[in-house]
């Protein structure tokens, strides 16, 4: 397709941030196909069909940046002040202007000036018009938080942006020497005696509980949002049917106080039919969501109807809880449609699908009102609890949300259509991978002063004292694949990095929440060096920081270090893996490094307990153990890159969580670990 206008294309993708090219893993340059420049500039909104359009629309699309007086969103960092550049046509260079800054807390900030005293920092002619680029200096030290500026411009007219008055770095504990250990186990796998099959919010509890009794500062686990577990059913944690709200599927049904007061409830759970259900769950390897939810949501709508019909202190504080939260209202009224027409809502007709939900079944409604409210008092209760004396909860932050989901619907101008995020060819995908997550418009986003964005980092941060982002590049640039292509055939592009993260900085410092950044796998250093300006810690997995020889790179200071992910094998499956000769050195290295004695065998469990004394030992921020590494599991929790005909999200924890807490081999491993945390490194 090098036909007319295809360099103009390519400029053409660069103006909306499209790469052109970018080099793979083996640092060879890749160039973008035309076909899939075309795709992606179409997802972003521009009206493009063929190359040979590109010169009109990129001779458009450099008017059109001139004319934008400024950009939506403006940084003001620590203390700095924030520069605004006002782009201003030649008529209009000289005059007095007024400028109001409405603060967050309500109050308000004036400026006055003339145009023509303002730094000049630029100028162009553009078809036939001059242009000049003033810059006006926005008052110093800032408040942070989310302001809003108005200026009114000689002629009348209105310039508005968004200034993010934000933190430089995120927020860290006050003893920065601390260094932070964890244990980390998928809730879902963390069966009890009493569970229903799956783990639930009080497991997770007990087990926070358990692990700041070893010394731990934190609990780990995987996505907790909202899902769709009936029909349609995807059961990742990964591909959430929302990011802003909770998955019912882990309450525990029996602490909810209406439980004890709903003498129906009781009975169901009781009845012969129910308890042989309870039992079928609980004897199966794995889990089986829907049934399991089913069963949950059975005693659930019991307790909400009794709610919802019986007056007082509890139906009052559900019915204040409601009014406060109307995006909760919305989520009820679309769960409740789903289930009407149980697809997607780019199936439904109209006007569901453009967003008039007021013929939702009312009593799925409440269902779905009552279901959040008990999801978010168990799991923020817990979160108090768990924060005594530690950082409570390590909680992941998926990249984003089902294609079908409730945020897609609510913020569909946030989302690019047609395209999905995935990954270029490597080693281990030799197609690239198509993950089926519709990116955030990057511009979009900038528009709306990144509205949907702050309540998806607050909703996670304010419950966790350590939040993982997953994939962190994406503040950066995503790998956008076009619909119905292969993962060869993605361009990369590009996000406004510095104000997503001041965005994230900010409700980090709010929160009082540590964030992780999950930089595995093809990360330009770049994006590693704005997580070290930002603070946010990167991640070291062993695996990953093997070197040939027989040794590991140590973890830096400014990381959250562990000896495998959820998208791994577990450690014993890996080591098995290596080749004996490979092994043999790194005992040696091992023993070298004195995290293993002479005297001590050359197996499976004395790899483990000489890397984790690695890790423990080490300078590095934060140290999580996946449970199940300690008793040598090798079956892993996901496999990516498969589907259904593998167990993924689906696989219980060998032993129980009564099993687990009763362990002298699991205690001794975890004391040693403290010991080494709490001696810096001194074994």
């Amino acid at each position: 397709m090098r036909s007319t206008g295809f360099r103009e294309l390519r400029q053409l993708a660069f103006s909306h941030g499209v790469q052109i090219a970018y080099r793979d893993l083996r640092g060879q340059r890749r160039v973008a196909r035309p076909e899939a420049l075309l795709a992606v500039l179409r997802a972003l909104g521009v009206p493009i069909q063929r190359p040979d359009q590109a010169p009109e629309l990129l001779r458009a699309r450099h008017v059109a940046q001139w004319r934008r007086p400024c950009e939506p969103v403006i940084v003001a960092w620590d203390d700095e002040p924030a520069l605004l550049h006002l782009r201003l046509p030649g008529e209009r260079t000289s005059g007095s202007f007024a400028a109001q800054l409405q603060l967050e807390d309500g109050s308000s900030r004036e400026l006055r000036g003339d145009l023509d005293r303002l730094p000049l920092v630029g100028q162009a002619d553009v078809e036939g018009r001059h242009y000049t680029v003033r810059r006006l200096r926005l008052p110093n030290r800032l408040p942070w938080g989310y302001h809003r500026l108005t200026l009114e411009m000689p002629g009348g007219d209105i310039v508005s942006a968004t200034v993010i008055a934000a933190p430089r770095r995120a927020w860290m504990p006050r003893s920065p020497q601390a260094r932070f250990w964890g244990t980390f186990l998928p809730l879902y796998a963390l069966a009890s005696e009493r569970s229903w099959g799956a783990g639930n919010f009080s497991d997770l509890a007990s087990l926070s509980e358990w692990t700041r009794r070893q010394g731990g500062h934190f609990t780990g686990t995987l996505p907790l949002l909202a899902a769709y577990l009936d029909e349609p059913c995807e059961v990742s944690p990964y591909m959430p049917t929302s990011r802003l709200f909770w998955n019912e599927f882990y309450v525990d049904v029996t602490a909810v106080p209406e439980f004890e007061r709903s003498e129906a409830a009781r009975g169901l759970v009781a009845s012969p039919a129910f308890q042989a259900e309870l039992r079928r769950l609980r004897s199966q390897r794995l889990i089986d969501y829907q049934a399991g939810m089913r069963l949950r949501r059975h005693v659930l709508e019991l307790l909400s109807r009794a709610c919802w019909e019986t007056p007082g202190p509890r139906r009052d504080e559900l019915e204040a809880w409601r009014s406060a939260h109307p995006e909760a209202d919305r989520y009820a009224r679309f769960r409740a449609t789903v289930e009407r027409y149980r697809v997607g809502w780019s199936a439904w007709p109209e006007p569901q699908r453009s967003g008039d939900l007021r013929e939702a079944d009312p009593t799925a409604v409440q269902y779905h009102l009552y279901a959040q409210w008990v999801t978010e008092q168990q799991l923020g209760q817990l979160v108090r609890h768990g924060s005594e004396g530690g950082l409570g909860l390590y909680l992941d932050l998926p990249l984003g949300v089902h294609p079908e989901g409730f945020d897609t619907w609510r913020y569909r101008d946030h989302f690019l259509q047609s395209v999905s995020a995935g990954a270029p060819p490597d080693p281990f995908f030799a197609e690239g991978q198509v993950w089926g997550i519709p990116p955030l418009h990057p511009e979009r986003q900038r528009e709306d002063g990144y509205r949907y964005l702050r309540a998806c980092f607050r909703h996670h941060l304010c419950h966790a004292g350590m939040l993982r982002i997953d994939h962190v590049m994406g503040l950066h640039r995503l790998y956008l694949v076009p619909a119905g292509s292969s993962g060869r055939d993605g361009v990369y592009v590009r996000y406004p990095a510095e104000e997503l993260y001041a965005v994230l900085t900010l409700e980090s410092h709010r929160c009082r929440c540590v964030v992780v950044g999950e930089d595995l796998g093809t990360v330009p250093s770049s994006v590693r060096q704005a997580m070290a300006r930002h603070g946010l810690l990167r991640m070291y997995v062993l695996p990953f920081e093997l070197r040939p020889g027989g040794q590991a790179t140590p973890p830096p200071r400014n990381s959250l270090a562990c000896l495998d992910t959820h998208d791994l094998p577990p450690f014993a499956a890996l080591w098995e893996s290596w080749p004996a000769e490979e092994r043999q050195r790194l005992f040696s290295w091992l023993r070298h490094q004195r995290c293993l004695s002479e005297a001590e065998d050359s197996d499976v469990h004395t790899a483990l307990r000489g890397f984790l004394t690695f890790l423990a030992a080490s300078p590095a921020q934060a140290v999580v153990i996946n449970l199940e590494d300690l008793w040598l599991e090798t079956e892993p929790q996901n496999r990516p890159g498969t589907g259904p005909e593998q167990p993924n999200w689906r696989r219980k924890a060998r032993y129980t969580l009564e099993d687990i807490k009763g362990s002298a081999d699991i205690r001794e491993v975890l004391a040693r670990v403290n010991r080494l945390r709490r001696q810096g490194g001194e074994s």
